[in-house]
């Protein structure tokens, strides 16, 4: 099994600098990681990898027509004008000081991680491939009409929307295990049937962006094709293991999608600097692998991962995206880290980096642990309850 991997270094080009929170290492170091673990073919789609590899491929921005289909003429005029002086730039459009600062060359950065994620989606549509990774894209909370929450363009948004307008009547199954929820494509979706956004996130209640309740279940037409679990602060693997045992897999197999599209950000580990959850990276790596097992049970496998959100952004994310790659791969995840790579993280951080890839502890209260699962199993009640889809399934 090999798999999809669009990529270029100049990815990393899209950063708001070293003070903020969204990091271009998350992924890069991921990369590198990969690269030491010799998971990567960096050839073209077309060559001959031997063994289960991740085959690179050159990657080209997304077209204005391309990010037309989700975003306005005026969102896509404000990113080009803030990329072009960041240091005049009148805030506008999402993009200014706090979470969405401009920066040079932002436009260009943004449209290569759509370019990116268009690439993995087409790939496997399209038959490249039945597995692909865009591991710097996940950018799901950029809107129609503005930027937001350090996303500038929407690239998982953008993706679907490029191959619905080439496929038309093509399902795909968007399901987002970020720890924030996936507003922004389920804004975009909202009223489209043949879209399944699903987003298992932190409630709204204490963490942005506020959204992501039960009662959204989409409109018009789409009603019903929104599903939202919001977890309560702490849930755990047993939690998620929950969640995607009983709404998951359940919802992607009644919808019956052509192909999913995973939004895989991690920054749901317990010890993310920005959120609350409690996963560990052996949990996550067990979360993942449920994903890519439904999609292997509804459409022949055909799945598109991106990355996401993810602020421990040294020795955590790039671990959990390598696992991901890995398990994208059907490669055994219990490795231990090359001493290259420990080394060249611990010069970063100046700490010393885990021995192996699942390296983890965290030992929450166990009656902490009960509560939180119990607030879970009543959650999830409450989600298939209200859901068309799995409702006394």
């Amino acid at each position: 099994m090999s798999i999809a991997f669009p990529y270029s270094d100049r990815l990393a080009e899209y950063s708001f600098g070293t003070g903020h929170p969204m990091r271009p290492e998350r992924f890069s170091l991921a990369v590198e990681l990969m690269r030491a673990l010799d998971m990567l073919d960096e050839g073209t789609l077309g060559s001959q990898a031997a063994g289960a590899r991740a085959l690179m491929s050159p990657v080209t921005p997304a077209s204005r027509d391309d990010l037309r289909l989700v975003h306005t003429a005026r969102h896509i005029d404000a990113v080009m004008d803030a990329s072009a002086e960041p240091g005049s730039f009148a805030p506008r459009s999402g993009i200014g000081p706090g979470d969405t600062p401009a920066f040079h060359g932002m436009h260009e950065a943004a449209a290569l991680a759509c370019g990116a994620t268009v690439a993995a989606l087409r790939a496997v549509v399209e038959g490249g491939s039945r597995r692909a990774l865009s591991v710097a894209g996940g950018l799901h909370h950029a809107h129609p009409d503005s930027a937001a929450g350090f996303c500038v363009y929407n690239d998982p948004a953008v993706a679907i929307a490029v191959l619905r307008s080439e496929h038309p009547g093509l399902r795909v199954a968007y399901v987002d295990i970020d720890a924030h929820h996936g507003d922004g494509v389920q804004e975009v979706f909202i009223a489209e049937p043949e879209v399944l956004t699903l987003s298992v996130h932190e409630s709204g209640r204490y963490l942005y962006p506020g959204t992501g309740r039960l009662v959204e279940t989409g409109g018009g037409a789409g009603t019903g094709f929104a599903l939202n679990v919001p977890l309560p602060p702490l849930a755990d693997d047993a939690c998620y293991r929950m969640v995607a045992r009983e709404v998951l897999s359940p919802a992607i197999r009644a919808f019956e999608p052509d192909v999913v599209v995973a939004q895989c950000g991690a920054d749901t580990h317990h010890a993310d600097p920005l959120t609350h959850l409690g996963l560990t990276l052996p949990g996550y790596r067990d979360l993942v692998a449920r994903i890519i097992e439904t999609a292997e049970e509804t459409c022949d496998g055909r799945i598109c991962a991106t990355g996401g959100g993810g602020y421990g952004w040294a020795h955590i994310v790039p671990r959990a995206w390598t696992a991901l790659a890995m398990e994208l791969l059907g490669r055994e995840t219990d490795v231990v880290l090359p001493e290259s790579w420990r080394e060249r993280v611990s010069g970063i951080t100046g700490e010393v980096a885990p021995a192996t890839l699942l390296e983890d502890h965290y030992e929450p209260l166990p009656a902490v642990s009960e509560r939180v699962r119990a607030e879970t199993a009543a959650l999830v009640d409450r989600v298939r309850a209200a859901s068309p889809l799995i409702a006394g399934g």
